[in-house]
């Protein structure tokens, strides 16, 4: 009981972290390219107020040119029959601009619905002013995870050394284990997201696989 009163505060801190790291980069690239993500919708409310304003935060100042031509066209085709076309057309316009700043590839609008739910807590905590849904939802999450994965690593521990194939489900179990709690912990420190790019550079490694620098 005791050493789960300790793990538990740590545990939330992780998630927390986490839950903060997967909603800032839930805006740069899980769903903007996306018909129901937040670009288009500020482009929806664009053309509705007839102002470009609303969208102009996700882009560069040097890429706004492109973006209110986009925008004018799309405002001057309103009522004709290529209508919906230009709209698609500012749309995709903005979301391509959008994640070329971000440094990413866009592949053409997604439809709408194809969101991951937590992103989907994540915006809907920024509107209700609150992260506590969005962090009950990760928590219970990641808690899952964590034991699903100590429990197959306890059990195989436990007969690692009664036979070669036993000790190498045991590795099998513990790779996975280790791997995973270390992906939570550098995502909580912060040094999962940047970071290891840099270090893959000087020793290569394969993600979610049986090899990193550490060895496992």
């Amino acid at each position: 009981m005791k050493k789960k009163t300790i793990l538990f505060p740590s545990l939330l801190f992780v998630v927390i972290v986490t839950a903060l790291t997967l909603e800032l980069y839930g805006f740069a690239d899980a769903h903007c390219d996306t018909l129901d993500g937040p670009v288009v919708q500020d482009a929806r409310k664009a053309l509705n107020t007839q102002d470009v304003t609303p969208v102009l935060k996700w882009v560069k100042q040097e890429d706004e040119k492109a973006v209110r031509e986009a925008f004018v066209r799309a405002l001057r085709a309103k009522g004709k029959k290529d209508a919906a076309s230009s709209e698609r057309q500012f749309f995709s316009t903005l979301v391509k601009i959008h994640r070329a700043g971000e440094g990413a590839h866009f592949t053409g609008l997604k439809p709408a619905g194809e969101v991951e739910p937590v992103i989907t807590e994540a915006d809907k905590a920024l509107t209700r002013g609150s992260s506590d849904s969005l962090v009950k939802m990760v928590t219970s999450d990641v808690a899952a995870g964590i034991q699903k994965r100590f429990e197959r690593a306890s059990a195989a521990y436990r007969h690692k050394d009664e036979s070669v194939e036993q000790g190498r489900e045991f590795v099998e179990a513990y790779v996975e284990y280790t791997h995973y709690v270390e992906r939570l912990h550098l995502d909580a420190t912060g040094k999962g997201l940047h970071d290891e790019h840099h270090k893959e550079s000087k020793h290569p490694a394969v993600q979610h696989g049986a090899t990193t620098e550490h060895g496992h």
